[in-house]
Protein backbone atom coordinates (compact mmCIF):
# COMPACT_ATOMS: atom_id res chain seq x y z
CA UNK A 1 0.00 0.00 0.00
CA UNK A 2 1.31 3.14 -0.88
CA UNK A 3 1.53 6.58 0.82
CA UNK A 4 -1.65 7.79 -1.33
CA UNK A 5 -3.84 5.06 -0.78
CA UNK A 6 -2.68 5.33 3.23
CA UNK A 7 -3.65 9.22 3.01
CA UNK A 8 -7.11 8.14 0.40
CA UNK A 9 -7.99 5.86 3.61
CA UNK A 10 -7.82 8.37 6.22
CA UNK A 11 -9.67 11.23 3.96
CA UNK A 12 -12.24 8.07 4.03
CA UNK A 13 -12.38 7.35 7.13
CA UNK A 14 -12.79 11.05 8.64
CA UNK A 15 -15.59 11.80 5.44
CA UNK A 16 -17.38 8.66 6.96
CA UNK A 17 -17.11 9.79 10.66
CA UNK A 18 -18.52 13.38 9.77
CA UNK A 19 -21.20 12.03 7.51
CA UNK A 20 -22.28 9.59 10.71
CA UNK A 21 -22.35 12.74 12.89
CA UNK A 22 -24.07 14.97 10.85
CA UNK A 23 -27.06 12.41 9.82
CA UNK A 24 -27.18 11.62 13.73
CA UNK A 25 -27.68 15.46 14.19
CA UNK A 26 -30.40 15.67 11.33
CA UNK A 27 -32.64 12.59 12.13
CA UNK A 28 -32.37 14.22 16.09
CA UNK A 29 -33.04 17.82 15.70
CA UNK A 30 -36.42 16.90 13.55
CA UNK A 31 -38.00 16.10 17.01
CA UNK A 32 -39.50 12.75 15.26
CA UNK A 33 -37.89 10.00 17.75
CA UNK A 34 -37.71 10.47 21.64
CA UNK A 35 -34.67 11.41 23.33
CA UNK A 36 -34.89 8.70 25.33
CA UNK A 37 -34.64 6.26 22.13
CA UNK A 38 -31.92 8.15 20.26
CA UNK A 39 -30.52 11.07 22.19
CA UNK A 40 -29.26 14.05 20.03
CA UNK A 41 -25.57 14.85 20.08
CA UNK A 42 -25.95 17.66 21.84
CA UNK A 43 -27.24 15.74 24.76
CA UNK A 44 -24.78 13.33 24.58
CA UNK A 45 -22.03 15.58 24.80
CA UNK A 46 -23.85 17.53 27.69
CA UNK A 47 -23.84 13.82 29.24
CA UNK A 48 -20.42 13.88 28.66
CA UNK A 49 -19.45 17.14 30.24
CA UNK A 50 -21.80 16.58 33.33
CA UNK A 51 -20.06 13.35 34.47
CA UNK A 52 -16.90 14.66 33.69
CA UNK A 53 -17.67 17.46 36.13
CA UNK A 54 -19.53 15.85 38.79
CA UNK A 55 -19.09 12.35 38.14
CA UNK A 56 -21.26 9.56 38.43
CA UNK A 57 -22.89 8.21 41.16
CA UNK A 58 -20.46 8.94 44.07
CA UNK A 59 -17.40 8.52 41.75
CA UNK A 60 -15.28 10.62 39.19
CA UNK A 61 -15.66 9.53 35.68
CA UNK A 62 -11.88 8.52 35.67
CA UNK A 63 -12.07 6.65 38.79
CA UNK A 64 -14.94 4.58 36.62
CA UNK A 65 -12.75 4.98 33.55
CA UNK A 66 -10.13 3.69 35.30
CA UNK A 67 -11.56 0.72 37.25
CA UNK A 68 -12.84 -0.59 34.00
CA UNK A 69 -9.25 -0.10 32.58
CA UNK A 70 -7.59 -1.74 35.39
CA UNK A 71 -10.01 -5.12 34.71
CA UNK A 72 -9.09 -5.38 31.47
CA UNK A 73 -5.93 -4.70 31.34
CA UNK A 74 -4.53 -6.98 33.74
CA UNK A 75 -6.96 -9.30 32.52
CA UNK A 76 -5.42 -9.43 28.96
CA UNK A 77 -1.53 -8.99 30.43
CA UNK A 78 -2.19 -12.27 32.59
CA UNK A 79 -3.30 -13.58 28.82
CA UNK A 80 -0.28 -12.63 27.67
CA UNK A 81 1.77 -14.06 30.08
CA UNK A 82 0.12 -17.42 30.39
CA UNK A 83 -1.36 -18.11 26.77
CA UNK A 84 1.68 -17.16 24.54
CA UNK A 85 4.32 -19.93 26.41
CA UNK A 86 1.47 -22.59 26.44
CA UNK A 87 0.15 -21.79 22.72
CA UNK A 88 3.90 -22.05 21.12
CA UNK A 89 4.21 -25.36 23.95
CA UNK A 90 1.40 -26.49 22.24
CA UNK A 91 2.31 -25.98 18.85
CA UNK A 92 5.57 -27.80 19.30
CA UNK A 93 3.85 -30.68 21.34
CA UNK A 94 0.96 -32.72 20.02
CA UNK A 95 1.20 -33.95 23.67
CA UNK A 96 0.47 -30.28 25.07
CA UNK A 97 -1.32 -29.55 22.03
CA UNK A 98 -4.08 -32.44 23.54
CA UNK A 99 -4.28 -31.30 26.69
CA UNK A 100 -4.74 -28.06 26.38
CA UNK A 101 -6.77 -28.03 23.92
CA UNK A 102 -9.23 -29.95 25.87
CA UNK A 103 -10.21 -27.14 28.13
CA UNK A 104 -9.69 -23.93 25.96
CA UNK A 105 -12.20 -25.87 23.07
CA UNK A 106 -14.50 -26.41 26.06
CA UNK A 107 -14.90 -22.95 27.25
CA UNK A 108 -14.34 -21.02 24.36
CA UNK A 109 -17.93 -21.19 23.05
CA UNK A 110 -19.49 -20.52 26.32
CA UNK A 111 -20.83 -17.53 26.77
CA UNK A 112 -19.45 -15.56 29.63
CA UNK A 113 -22.27 -15.11 31.45
CA UNK A 114 -23.11 -19.04 31.64
CA UNK A 115 -20.10 -19.00 33.57
CA UNK A 116 -19.57 -16.21 35.59
CA UNK A 117 -22.02 -17.33 38.26
CA UNK A 118 -19.64 -19.92 39.06
CA UNK A 119 -16.40 -17.49 39.32
CA UNK A 120 -18.82 -15.15 41.55
CA UNK A 121 -19.84 -18.05 43.90
CA UNK A 122 -15.88 -19.66 43.72
CA UNK A 123 -13.89 -15.95 44.33
CA UNK A 124 -16.43 -13.33 45.72
CA UNK A 125 -18.35 -10.54 44.05
CA UNK A 126 -14.92 -8.60 43.91
CA UNK A 127 -12.58 -7.56 41.23
CA UNK A 128 -11.46 -11.24 41.35
CA UNK A 129 -13.89 -12.53 39.54
CA UNK A 130 -14.51 -9.76 37.47
CA UNK A 131 -10.88 -10.10 36.48
CA UNK A 132 -10.56 -14.14 36.24
CA UNK A 133 -13.85 -13.86 33.39
CA UNK A 134 -11.93 -11.02 31.79
CA UNK A 135 -8.94 -12.91 31.54
CA UNK A 136 -10.33 -16.35 29.97
CA UNK A 137 -12.35 -14.51 27.59
CA UNK A 138 -8.46 -13.00 26.73
CA UNK A 139 -7.10 -16.34 26.54
CA UNK A 140 -8.22 -18.39 24.28
CA UNK A 141 -7.71 -16.01 21.18
CA UNK A 142 -3.90 -15.60 21.69
CA UNK A 143 -3.82 -19.26 22.50
CA UNK A 144 -5.41 -20.36 19.52
CA UNK A 145 -3.08 -17.85 17.46
CA UNK A 146 -0.04 -18.65 18.80
CA UNK A 147 -0.45 -22.42 18.24
CA UNK A 148 -1.93 -21.77 14.77
CA UNK A 149 1.16 -19.31 14.06
CA UNK A 150 3.86 -22.72 15.31
CA UNK A 151 2.12 -24.89 13.02
CA UNK A 152 2.15 -22.68 9.99
CA UNK A 153 5.69 -22.51 10.27
CA UNK A 154 7.39 -23.64 6.87
CA UNK A 155 9.61 -26.81 8.03
CA UNK A 156 12.44 -25.31 5.83
CA UNK A 157 12.82 -22.79 8.32
CA UNK A 158 13.70 -24.81 11.03
CA UNK A 159 15.95 -27.51 9.11
CA UNK A 160 17.81 -24.44 7.39
CA UNK A 161 18.52 -23.33 11.53
CA UNK A 162 19.67 -26.97 11.92
CA UNK A 163 21.64 -27.37 9.46
CA UNK A 164 23.65 -24.28 10.23
CA UNK A 165 24.02 -25.64 13.58
CA UNK A 166 21.56 -24.10 16.10
CA UNK A 167 20.19 -25.92 18.53
CA UNK A 168 16.85 -26.35 20.21
CA UNK A 169 16.67 -23.38 21.84
CA UNK A 170 18.29 -21.05 19.75
CA UNK A 171 16.11 -22.38 16.79
CA UNK A 172 13.15 -21.10 19.08
CA UNK A 173 14.34 -17.55 19.79
CA UNK A 174 15.58 -16.82 16.33
CA UNK A 175 13.22 -18.76 13.77
CA UNK A 176 10.15 -19.50 15.56
CA UNK A 177 9.29 -16.71 17.57
CA UNK A 178 10.08 -14.24 14.74
CA UNK A 179 7.75 -16.37 12.48
CA UNK A 180 5.30 -16.31 15.21
CA UNK A 181 5.36 -12.93 15.92
CA UNK A 182 2.68 -11.37 13.53
CA UNK A 183 0.03 -13.61 14.10
CA UNK A 184 0.74 -13.48 18.33
CA UNK A 185 -0.03 -9.49 17.60
CA UNK A 186 -3.30 -10.25 15.68
CA UNK A 187 -4.37 -12.54 18.31
CA UNK A 188 -3.59 -10.51 21.33
CA UNK A 189 -5.46 -7.74 19.06
CA UNK A 190 -8.69 -9.89 18.84
CA UNK A 191 -8.42 -10.73 22.56
CA UNK A 192 -8.53 -7.38 23.70
CA UNK A 193 -11.62 -6.76 21.63
CA UNK A 194 -13.57 -9.76 22.98
CA UNK A 195 -12.25 -8.42 26.74
CA UNK A 196 -14.03 -5.71 25.91
CA UNK A 197 -17.08 -7.05 24.89
CA UNK A 198 -17.06 -8.93 27.95
CA UNK A 199 -16.66 -6.56 30.12
CA UNK A 200 -20.35 -5.46 30.81
CA UNK A 201 -20.88 -8.68 31.57
CA UNK A 202 -17.76 -8.39 34.25
CA UNK A 203 -19.45 -5.46 36.07
CA UNK A 204 -23.08 -6.39 35.79
CA UNK A 205 -22.77 -8.38 39.62
CA UNK A 206 -22.34 -6.17 42.51
CA UNK A 207 -20.15 -3.62 41.03
CA UNK A 208 -20.24 0.31 42.07
CA UNK A 209 -17.52 1.23 39.30
CA UNK A 210 -16.39 0.86 35.55
CA UNK A 211 -18.09 2.24 32.79
CA UNK A 212 -19.40 -0.69 31.46
CA UNK A 213 -21.28 -0.71 34.97
CA UNK A 214 -22.49 3.10 34.42
CA UNK A 215 -24.05 1.83 30.92
CA UNK A 216 -26.03 -0.80 32.58
CA UNK A 217 -26.78 1.59 36.11
CA UNK A 218 -27.89 4.48 33.63
CA UNK A 219 -29.89 1.96 30.79
CA UNK A 220 -32.07 1.01 34.22
CA UNK A 221 -32.95 4.83 34.45
CA UNK A 222 -33.48 5.45 30.53
CA UNK A 223 -30.67 7.61 30.36
CA UNK A 224 -29.88 6.94 27.30
CA UNK A 225 -27.69 9.86 26.87
CA UNK A 226 -24.87 8.45 29.08
CA UNK A 227 -25.58 4.82 27.64
CA UNK A 228 -24.48 6.68 24.16
CA UNK A 229 -21.63 8.85 25.63
CA UNK A 230 -19.79 5.64 27.33
CA UNK A 231 -20.04 3.77 24.59
CA UNK A 232 -18.41 6.02 22.44
CA UNK A 233 -16.11 6.21 25.42
CA UNK A 234 -15.34 2.77 25.17
CA UNK A 235 -15.20 2.61 21.45
CA UNK A 236 -12.99 5.52 21.82
CA UNK A 237 -10.71 3.61 24.24
CA UNK A 238 -11.03 0.58 22.49
CA UNK A 239 -9.20 2.26 19.15
CA UNK A 240 -6.41 4.05 21.55
CA UNK A 241 -5.64 0.28 22.97
CA UNK A 242 -5.76 -1.11 19.40
CA UNK A 243 -3.38 1.91 18.05
CA UNK A 244 -1.03 1.35 20.85
CA UNK A 245 -0.87 -2.41 20.03
CA UNK A 246 -0.10 -1.54 15.97
CA UNK A 247 2.41 0.25 17.40
CA UNK A 248 4.53 -1.84 19.53
CA UNK A 249 3.83 -4.21 16.58
CA UNK A 250 5.42 -1.72 14.12
CA UNK A 251 8.38 -1.87 16.65
CA UNK A 252 9.13 -5.34 17.22
CA UNK A 253 7.94 -6.75 14.08
CA UNK A 254 9.20 -3.99 11.26
CA UNK A 255 8.77 -6.90 8.65
CA UNK A 256 5.50 -7.97 9.31
CA UNK A 257 2.94 -7.40 5.97
CA UNK A 258 6.72 -6.28 4.04
CA UNK A 259 7.21 -10.11 2.28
Amino acid sequence: MNQHQKRLGRVLTAVTAAAVLAAWYLVTSRGGIKQSLLPSPQSVWAAFVSICRNGYKNYTFLQHLGASMWRLLSAFGLAILTAVPLGLASGYSPLVRGVMDTFVEFYRPLPPLAYYTLLVLWFGIGNESKIILLYLACFAPIYIACVSAVLRIPANYTASAATLGANKLQTFFHVVLPACLPDIFVGTKTAIGVGYTTLVAAEMVAAKTGIGWMVLDASNYLRSDIVFCIIIVMGLTGILIDLALRLLQKLLVPWSGKE
